[in-house]
C-alpha cells in the first residue's frame, strides 16, 4: 500500500501540474495541453509493454526498475523548456507511469491468498486514490511557497525514490506449513 501510495504521488503530482509548468515556459497553451495527451497515449503502450514484461521477467522486478526509472522521468522535467523537450519526457513519464499500475494486481495474485485479494486490492487501491489526491495539493503547496516548478519535480524524484526503495523491500507473504500428523 504503501509503495503505490509514494508511486501515485509521485507521478500525480507532475501529471497535474505539467501544463502550467510548460506554459510558464511560454509554451502557447493549446501546445502545452497537447503534452499531457502525448503521456496518455504513451501509457497505453506502458501498460501493455509492462504486462509484457512483467509476464516474462517477474512483476516485482519489472515494478521496481519502473519505479526507479518514474522516479528520474519526474526529475527530468526540471531540465527542460522547450516543447519537443516536454514532449520526448512526456512520452518517457507517460509510458512508465502508466506501465506500472497494472503491476501492483500481479504482485497481489503472486503474494497474497486468495482470501485476502478483496483486503490486498481494495487497500492498494486506496492507498493509490490518496496517492494521486496528495500529489497535486502538495505540488501546489510547493509552487506557492517556492513561486518555482522545480521544487515540485524534485519533490516527485524524492517520493519516486522512496516507492523504489520500498518496493525493494517486497517479500511474498507467508505461506502455511502443512504440519506433520502425529504417528
Amino acid at each position: 500500500m504503501l509503495t503505490n501510495f509514494f508511486c501515485c504521488a509521485t507521478h500525480s503530482g507532475p501529471i497535474f501540474h505539467t501544463v502550467s509548468y510548460a506554459i510558464s515556459c511560454g509554451i502557447p497553451m493549446i501546445a502545452a495541453v497537447s503534452i499531457y495527451s502525448v503521456e496518455g497515449l504513451a501509457g497505453m503502450g506502458g501498460r501493455v509493454a509492462f504486462g509484457l514484461l512483467g509476464d516474462r521477467y517477474g512483476a516485482k522486478r519489472i515494478l521496481v526498475i519502473g519505479l526507479l526509472i518514474q522516479a528520474f522521468g519526474a526529475l527530468a522535467y526540471v531540465f527542460v523548456r522547450e516543447l519537443s523537450a516536454f514532449y520526448a519526457v512526456a512520452a518517457l513519464f507517460g509510458f512508465i507511469y502508466a506501465g506500472v499500475m497494472p503491476l501492483y494486481a500481479v504482485l497481489a495474485r503472486e503474494n497474497f491468498p486468495q482470501r485476502m485479494m478483496g483486503t490486498v486490492i481494495g487497500g492498494t487501491a486506496m492507498a493509490g486514490s490518496l496517492g494521486m489526491a496528495t500529489g497535486p495539493v502538495a505540488g501546489g503547496l510547493i509552487y506557492d511557497t517556492f513561486a518555482t516548478y522545480s521544487w515540485l519535480y524534485i519533490g516527485a524524484w524524492g517520493i519516486g525514490i522512496g516507492a523504489f526503495l520500498i518496493a525493494m523491500t517486497f517479500r511474498p507473504f507467508a505461506k502455511a506449513q502443512p504440519t506433520l500428523a502425529p504417528a
